[in-house]
């Protein structure tokens, strides 16, 4: 018997979410981290607490994200090996970070569900200045930032092997 392993009813879960900047991510994250046996990983918490005073830029952005996901792989592999359910509340914006999400899904034998989030440019770029006025997200990003980042958002596909849920 392994008593490392959480006793839930069915197979662990990972979590993903895709969204623009603002749509909602985190706070869903939050939600769905509520259930029992579910740990939320936030790459915007972790980035905030390693890299804080190096992130100036989107292209810092990119280059940290990517150490980060490299690191927390085997970590993430292992919390879904032991049972436990993970919300990723990484961007799984691109196809590139679903491709790596996936491999974390294969290589664990977890189940997925990916949430999309399909919130205008507007309704986001309104809740990401109310956002940045609160000044309580660790970081903030102008309209041009949202811009930017925005161009390279890729819609999920059902090819793509998710199980996808859509929030209008």
């Amino acid at each position: 018997m392994d008593t490392n392993a959480v006793t839930t009813p069915e197979k662990p879960v990972l979590h993903l979410l895709c969204g623009k900047i603002a749509s909602g991510k985190s706070t869903l994250s939050a939600k769905l981290g509520s259930s029992p046996g579910t740990v939320i990983v936030s790459e915007d918490s972790w980035l905030a607490a390693l890299f804080t005073n190096e992130m100036q830029s989107i292209s810092d952005y990119v280059q940290y994200s990517l150490r980060l996901r490299n690191a927390m792989k085997p970590h993430l592999v292992s919390l879904l090996k032991a049972g436990l359910s993970v919300v990723l509340d990484f961007p799984a914006n691109t196809q590139k970070n679903r491709e790596w999400m996936m491999s974390i899904i294969k290589e664990s034998g977890a189940s997925n569900q990916l949430h999309y989030l399909k919130v205008s440019d507007e309704v986001c770029k309104s809740r990401l200045r109310a956002r940045n006025a609160e000044g309580v997200h660790e970081f903030s990003a102008s309209d041009q930032q949202f811009d930017i980042i925005t161009r390279y958002f890729e819609e999920p596909t059902t090819d793509e092997g998710f199980d996808i849920t859509e929030y209008c």
